[in-house]
């Protein structure tokens, strides 16, 4: 049994605990530990939202979260003898649920409170709740699906050094600056009332907060890279750019599709990670390396069949042309399949969420074929209760009575 360095109690907020968790990045948030290179220990983790999600039909909660006090991180670790320029490998060597959580929540959240990829299309709050059965979940929300997770970290990363905090929370307001009113915003700036800082308090505790990155965005740290590959027997290899690296985690999802389209998109879940840690010294510029690589799990679940869906870049509302677009193509494709599910009795919210949830694959096809980027989503045919292959006599209602929770 690894030596636990990080504990959660599911039954106090992230706030309450004696050893506390962060919400934001920042270089100067204290260590709670020194690993060694090469050993061997087990971190907990809470939900993403701290246990603001309840396992309920109703999705009030996901109407109601604050999004400014999400992804409570389990960390920094330092990691003795690592230095700005190194690699910091990260050894991802078992992970799981905690044995009085062993269930998970997807949601898709109101246009005005984030939203979601397909946002236009289901701006309403609405949730799904699964139950997990050994390495398999199911949906009493989504009937006739059925998947084995690969459950990963969404979102893991080392502390920015002070020159790439200022220079991200440079670029990312004058992002903002381009549509300041926009519903949702273009980008998470810093905001410090909700705040969690680790171990910092006090005017040391404040004056970072002010300046803090939020979590919602992957960046050259890492971050919330919501890579689903990211399981059992990975390797990643993180740019370190403080001395001891600063390594933090959490945001566990039991399943997930490429693209994790809902926003609250993957079957979220409190867990556990078992880790080890090894240093590449000055491997940044040994691989040329600016944002983290990594090996994919070698005991993903394997399908041998798959209903493939392609998207092109043209809008769906207006029938506007866009030049090699990928985000308008990967819609498209998602967008494809949901009216595809949509035959079988899926509502489109159900649809949506097995898109977000189910280990579907999302790739680029063609990005060079001007003007139109060709991005396809194959859904593994395995995961239903019956067939969806098309074939001559039509598609018949298969789903009844059950819909996903939805806010009053």
């Amino acid at each position: 049994m690894p030596r636990t360095v990080f504990e959660v109690d599911l039954k106090k907020a992230p706030e309450d605990h004696d050893i506390k968790t962060h919400n934001r990045w920042h270089p100067d948030i204290p260590f709670v530990e020194m690993l060694k290179p090469n050993e061997t220990v087990r971190v907990e983790c809470h939900d993403w939202t701290g246990g603001q999600i309840g396992n309920n039909d109703s999705a009030n909660d996901i109407r109601d979260v604050d999004l400014t006090r999400v992804h409570y991180l389990s960390g920094p670790f330092g990691v003795e003898g690592a230095e700005p320029g190194d690699l910091l490998v990260v050894n991802i060597l078992d992970l799981g649920a905690k044995p009085d959580s062993e269930w998970g929540f997807n949601g898709l959240f109101a246009k005005e409170n984030g939203g979601g990829f397909l946002t236009e299309h289901y701006p309403n709050a609405s949730k799904s709740c699964w139950d997990f059965e050994g390495i398999y979940t199911t949906s009493r929300h989504i009937p006739g699906v059925r998947y084995p997770g690969i459950i990963h970290p969404g979102l893991i990363g080392c502390l920015p050094d002070r020159k790439l905090l200022d220079e991200a929370n440079r670029r990312e307001a004058e992002l903002v600056s381009t549509d300041p009113d926009r519903v949702p915003p273009l980008a998470a700036l810093p905001y410090s009332d909700t705040a969690l800082m680790g171990q910092m308090s006090g005017d040391a505790s404040s004056a970072a907060a002010a300046e803090a990155w939020r979590t919602v965005p992957p960046r050259e740290h890492g971050g919330n890279c919501d890579i689903k590959n990211l399981s059992r027997g990975s390797k990643v290899y993180f740019p370190v750019y403080v001395k001891g690296a600063g390594l933090s985690m959490g945001d566990i999802h039991f399943s997930q599709g490429d693209g994790e389209i809902t926003f609250c998109g993957a079957i979220e879940m409190a867990g556990w990670i078992d880790i080890s840690v090894d240093i590449i010294k000055g491997g940044m510029a040994k691989y040329n390396v600016v944002n983290p690589i990594f090996k994919p799990s070698p005991i993903d679940p394997h399908f041998d069949d798959y209903l493939i869906f392609e998207g092109i870049s043209v809008d769906e509302h207006t029938g506007e042309q866009y030049y090699l677009d990928a985000h308008v193509a990967y819609r498209r494709a998602c967008l494809n399949a949901i009216e595809y599910l949509k035959k079988f009795g899926y509502s489109g919210e159900q649809a949506y969420m097995i898109l977000g949830t189910a280990p579907v694959e999302g790739r680029i096809a063609g990005i060079v074929d001007i003007p139109n980027v060709c991005a396809t989503l194959a859904i593994p045919t395995a995961i239903f209760d019956f067939d969806i292959n098309p074939n001559s006599t039509g598609p018949t209602k298969q789903v009844t009575g059950a819909d996903v929770a939805k806010a009053s």
